[in-house]
């Protein structure tokens, strides 16, 4: 052993501190790929004992292996468990007292409303809410204005068209 306490690892033969508690067994070092050349070597002298030889040979090991897979159908495959079909963890919910409900457009066209929204979000309400409908979708964007104030802890104006996402001026089609 190296004076400092240092042992050459087998494998990268450059030196390392051995664990304490392993200190007089350990000779590779815990890099990965030293740790697979500790593995090989281990499985390869194991079975170079002769009592080892036919461990895992002849008749009696065919039919235990036989009857695990039997008793084991589909091991192998791997199964989706239900929770992994999330990609993000669950939301807190919150509770909704407390929160204004959503005023009415005052008066304001429903096609004027519509057509002052970004396409991508009248295309997400849309997509959201199952339905093309303008009474819909403009219903679904007073709720998500007041819930976005309630969130940010601004009051509900009367004017909700300054707090409505406009539409960007967009570069039409060769723009693309």
């Amino acid at each position: 052993m190296h004076p400092e306490g240092r042992r050459k690892c087998l494998h990268c033969q450059k030196f390392f501190v051995p664990d304490p508690r392993n200190r007089g067994h350990q000779r590779y070092c815990g890099k990965p790929q030293c740790r697979e050349a500790s593995k090989r070597a281990s499985q390869r002298r194991w079975r170079g004992r002769p009592e080892n030889a036919e461990y895992f040979r002849g008749p009696s090991e065919v039919a235990r292996v036989q009857a695990w897979r039997r008793a084991h159908p589909g091991y192998w495959r791997r199964r989706k468990r239900k929770d992994e079909d999330a990609l993000q963890d669950l939301l807190i919910t919150q509770s909704s007292e407390g929160q204004a409900d959503p005023k009415q457009d005052g008066g304001i066209a429903l096609q004027d409303h519509w057509q002052r929204q970004a396409p991508v979000v009248i295309g997400l309400i849309a997509h959201l809410t199952g339905s093309a409908l303008q009474e819909d979708i403009a219903s679904m964007t007073g709720r998500l204005i007041a819930k976005g104030q309630a969130l940010m802890g601004q009051k509900p104006s009367d004017d909700d068209e300054k707090n409505l996402v406009r539409r960007a001026p967009s570069a039409g089609p060769a723009g693309l």
